[in-house]
């Protein structure tokens, strides 16, 4: 069952969070408009043509990358359960206007509502960071499943669950299986853009807010290759591909991580390579 009361906290901490990220980003509007994007190679592959296409961008922040999908033709709508990331979302949407609808929710809550009304999607996409969030991946993916259209497919971009069982300094810190148990952390998400710097800032970067410490804490779910393909498999889709990388597209996951052409970030050289991302495409029959 979705941990409701665990979701309230990452709410409030994804909260505080999207205000220290969006600080160190310069004029994102005047970036879009100009025809930036934020989307990388690898997701845009998996993609596909999305022309005329109808998309629902599970999870999707402060709708950078959502606005970016629907420039390229598609009819988006974004869910997310930050209140700070959704009111930026709609905000930006009107100032670049780039078309988008931006719902304020929990994904599990949005679901069931969406699963009784008729629209049906012909893509649900989820990214860099989605997963983890997710308290009960066999129901999520249910949830998912219902909302295809016949042909219509669940696209992820995410990094890799095995960098999980690292800390920072490249230890082994943690398990890779945990049953879904929640891993807590009290000052909940950090400022990953100012750690990564001009790779999450494509706009330009600015200091903004410096030294951010979370005041709410922040509540991850580590949920395996295996069981995010067996919970989509599960609920009646096909896996069409599964792909993994050795780099992680803009995010320093960890210390001393290079950055290569590309804004992709790879380990150290006396780090031996590994999935620090996957790709998976399933879908639902015709």
């Amino acid at each position: 069952m979705p941990r409701n009361d665990l979701h309230e906290d990452n709410r409030l901490t994804w909260n505080a969070a999207t205000v220290a990220h969006n600080s160190h980003k310069a004029d994102q509007g005047a970036f879009l408009r100009d025809g930036g994007t934020t989307l990388f190679p690898e997701e845009l592959e998996l993609l596909g043509d999305l022309a005329g296409r109808s998309l629902v961008h599970l999870q999707c922040n402060a709708g950078q990358d959502t606005l970016c999908l629907a420039r390229l033709g598609a009819t988006v709508t974004g869910i997310d359960i930050s209140d700070e990331a959704i009111d930026f979302a709609r905000r930006l949407s009107a100032e670049t206007g780039i078309p988008a609808t931006f719902v304020r929710a929990d994904v599990y809550d949005w679901l069931a509502a969406a699963a009784e009304r008729p629209e049906r999607y012909g893509v649900v996409f989820a990214s860099y960071g989605a997963l983890p969030w997710l308290s009960d991946i066999r129901a999520w993916a249910k949830g998912v499943a219902a909302l295809l259209a016949p042909g219509g497919r669940v696209v992820l971009m995410e990094f890799h669950p095995f960098v999980s069982v690292f800390g920072w300094d490249w230890s082994h810190a943690a398990p890779y299986f945990s049953d879904g148990a929640p891993s807590t952390f009290e000052h909940g998400i950090g400022d990953y853009v100012a750690i990564a710097g001009t790779a999450l800032a494509p706009s330009g970067y600015r200091a903004g807010i410096t030294d951010f410490v979370n005041p709410h804490r922040g509540h991850e779910f580590l949920w395996t290759i295996g069981e995010i393909a067996t919970a989509l498999t599960d609920a009646g889709l096909a896996i069409v591909a599964l792909r993994e990388y050795p780099f992680s597209n803009g995010a320093k996951l960890f210390d001393r991580m290079r950055e290569l052409p590309g804004k992709r970030m790879v380990p150290p050289e006396d780090v031996p390579n590994l999935p620090l991302m996957f790709g998976l495409v399933a879908e639902r029959s015709p």
